[in-house]
């Protein structure tokens, strides 16, 4: 036989039924309108899934994980055009407070290997545009997933086109050490060079610009043998934590943009966040930028 239930006691359930149903649905709200904050990514100890990877997932494996930042970096570091490259990681970004701050340019996530595509893309790349910065967008590559004609072909269609309006900088073919995996993807050297030159050759007939290349002096000289056939066609974007002056992998000249930090901080971005230095003046950052360097 059920137990008794009052009438009161029915209508006291029935009231905290309606308001926990309430609460629950104001939850709901606020997670579904308010912008995502910043996650921390997978710690260095973690394997980094495919899809989740950014720029300097696989350096830190090189060059160690980076120490928190104090708030700041040194006057020398900072001085010149500065830039940031953000992904989801950093969760929504203010790029008024970003630009106020003094950044003058910024690189975003927009592809991984063959189906990723950066959650936070699009917010990014429409947002820094709308305050003033130069942008651009970057590829991470996974070489052990397609051939790189293949990955060059999702990034320009996925975000990282190009067009002279004088705020859109080359896109980035992001290619360090394997973060989820064996450092150089299981390629032999020949088989990264003509990786490595089938992106380039593929993304310039759809753009018809040089891609950039992130990368460090170690996984380049490791993984392609001290190539030196990209020397005169791709920029080098070099990654080098913590030094006076960036290593500079075989066969660049030198290098176009540096990134210096992992630790930076910039006011509008919530924690960590990677800080760079572009290798000349504010007019040759807008030449690379219209492709009358």
């Amino acid at each position: 036989m059920p137990a008794y239930s009052s009438p009161t006691r029915r209508l006291v359930r029935s009231r905290a039924a309606l308001l926990a149903g309430v609460l629950g649905t104001v939850a709901t709200l606020l997670v579904t309108t308010a912008g995502p904050a910043a996650a921390a990514p997978p710690g260095p100890d973690r394997p980094v899934q495919p899809g989740q990877a950014w720029m300097g997932a696989g350096t830190r494996i090189e060059q160690g994980p980076p120490a928190s930042a104090d708030g700041g970096v040194s006057t020398m570091d900072t001085s010149g055009v500065q830039g940031i490259d953000v992904s989801h990681w950093q969760g929504a970004i203010n790029w008024g407070s970003v630009k106020a701050a003094g950044i003058d340019f910024a690189y975003m996530k927009a592809t991984e290997g063959t189906s990723f595509k950066d959650s936070r893309f699009s917010a990014n790349y429409t947002g820094s545009y709308n305050a003033g910065l130069i942008r651009g967008a970057y590829h991470f590559a996974r070489p052990d997933a397609s051939n790189g004609a293949t990955q060059a072909n999702y990034f320009a269609s996925s975000g990282g086109g190009w067009s002279k309006d004088g705020k859109t900088l080359p896109g980035v073919l992001d290619i360090e050490h394997n973060p989820s995996g064996a450092m150089c993807y299981g390629l032999s050297t020949t088989q990264m060079r003509t990786w490595v030159n089938d992106f380039y050759n593929t993304y310039k007939a759809r753009t018809t610009r040089d891609v950039v290349i992130y990368t460090t002096a170690s996984w380049w000289n490791t993984c392609t043998g001290n190539w030196t056939g990209m020397s005169t066609k791709s920029p080098l974007w070099v990654a080098h934590w913590g030094a006076t002056s960036p290593n500079i992998p075989s066969g660049f000249p030198t290098w176009t943009i540096w990134q210096y930090s992992a630790t930076g901080r910039v006011s509008g971005v919530a924690g960590d966040v990677d800080r760079n230095k572009f290798n000349g003046t504010m007019t040759r950052l807008l030449a690379l930028a219209n492709n009358t360097a």
